[in-house]
């Protein structure tokens, strides 16, 4: 018998603090990555090299882009083999793109830092995104299903959540060690800071999950890939799907609600350095403070509503958009005026209203989904959310370049931006208003739905 049919069924296994821990420390090196890939170097290539900043947002976009591979590779996580493990050699293979991509950012950044039309250090950004955005998404739901098989049935959403709560904390962590490191652009300082999270990375992307899938995968994932043949063809449900209005609606909800949070993603560290005149430390911070905010309302939010039913959490995800709306309405208020001090308030704002919203949404997604297609549902909002996410990044840099195109100043470019990313917002509170959340629930007998059962997809909403 292998050591995968030998587990102990999710119904059965206990739940281990110890491994839930060294699962989530795998977000360590996720977050390193991201903060320098996603939050550095584009305030370098904006801020200081000067840059037009939508093929910047279009770099950082392209893995979103190509979100469909994550539905692909989680399938396959779940029926095909790799190098004799479901999960881990996905994972691992995934993640170690990521650490090969790593010094095609530095090579960029030497290339590009003397001339911006530099042909090879174009180049080399482009093979640093591509081969971090693949491996980001190789790597991300095999990740996400080891969590969950890692934990009895009645633990598997609260495993996720934990794993994703970490994640968003080492994103603070990181961005202020970061900032400290570096307070203005230093390419010794900057390669120093690749060559760390590359070891930091890969020891924690490798420690984090060895042996952990032979505890933990149970014996029904064998049997998927036995019965692999029989699957439902995926068309014909989505077309099911999609002839629902509420879906449509709330896919639209959906996809406003994160095109919108994410305008700010690519430009808020320039905003600070062009705007308001900050240095690199103060700016690489942002992240930190409104997903530090994020993780305090998230764990709140989990705590008071945690006897709600999903069915009922409507109003916590619209309250949180809501929020959010009034710290990025504030951000553009602080570019319009200038020198009034609201960017720290403000980003606290947005960060908290994000994890409620983060929250609410997750609850959401769980009810607009049926038991019969769950799979498909879920696969449905998580390419929604990726994809959005992605044309936030690439829309909010590209209205930046082009009000800056037009003659408008730095503080009206940025400030019109936020303020385009605000009205979204409140859109998709509109748009929300509209869904029968209630009606779809009862439809396909979600009323018996407790907390425990939520899913988390991610938080990346």
């Amino acid at each position: 018998m292998s050591p995968v049919e030998k587990q102990a069924t999710p119904e059965t296994a206990e739940f281990s603090w110890p491994r839930m821990l060294r699962l989530s420390s795998f977000q360590i090196g996720s977050a390193m990555g991201d903060i320098l890939v996603t939050s550095i170097w584009n305030r370098v290539m904006i801020s200081n090299f000067g840059m037009p900043a939508w093929p910047i947002g279009l770099l950082i976009a392209l893995r979103y882009f190509l979100s469909p591979l994550s539905l692909w590779a989680g399938h396959r996580s779940d029926t095909t083999k790799l190098f004799g493990f479901y999960r881990t050699s996905y994972i691992w293979f995934g993640r170690g793109l990521m650490v090969i991509s790593l010094p095609f950012l530095l090579l960029s950044l030497q290339r590009l830092e003397g001339e911006t039309g530099d042909v090879l250090g174009w180049i080399y950004a482009i093979l640093c995104f591509a081969l971090y955005g693949v491996g980001t998404l190789l790597s991300g739901s095999p990740f996400l299903a080891l969590v969950r098989d890692s934990a009895p049935k009645a633990n598997q959403g609260f495993a996720i959540s934990v794993a994703e709560t970490v994640l968003i904390i080492f994103f603070a962590i990181s961005g202020i060690s970061f900032s400290y490191w570096m307070e203005e652009y230093d390419p010794a300082i900057f390669r120093s800071m690749v060559i760390t999270t590359m070891v930091i990375g890969g020891f924690f992307w490798t420690i984090g999950i060895l042996g952990i899938e032979n505890q933990s995968i149970p014996p029904h994932i064998k049997d998927k890939f036995t019965h692999a043949k029989e699957q439902v063809q995926l068309w014909p449900t989505m077309s099911k799907i999609w002839s629902d209005r509420r879906t449509r609606l709330f896919f639209i909800f959906l996809s406003l609600a994160t095109l919108a949070a994410w305008m700010q993603d690519v430009i808020l560290e320039p905003f600070g350095g062009d705007v308001l005149e900050k240095s690199m430390q103060q700016t690489t911070r942002y992240n930190s403070y409104w997903q530090t905010a994020t993780v305090i309302t998230l764990i709140g939010a989990a705590y008071y509503w945690r006897k709600r039913r999903p069915e009922e959490q409507k109003g916590v995800a619209g309250w949180g958009l809501t929020i959010m709306a009034l710290g990025m309405g504030l951000i553009a208020l602080e570019s319009f005026l200038g020198g009034v001090r609201l960017i720290e308030t403000a980003l606290f704002v947005f960060g908290a209203g994000f994890g409620i919203y983060t929250f609410g949404g997750l609850s959401l997604m769980a009810v607009m989904s049926s038991d019969e297609d769950a799979g498909a549902y879920l696969g449905l909002w998580t390419i929604s959310i990726l994809i959005f996410k992605g044309l936030g990044n690439f829309l909010g840099s590209l209205l930046r370049d082009v009000f800056l195109g037009f003659g408008l100043t730095p503080d009206m470019s940025y400030g019109i931006t936020f303020f385009v990313a605000t009205l979204g917002l409140l859109g998709s509170v509109v748009v929300l208003s509209r869904i029968d959340i209630a009606g779809f629930a009862k439809d396909y007998g979600r009323f018996t739905t407790t907390p425990e059962d939520v899913q988390a997809a991610g938080v990346e909403l």
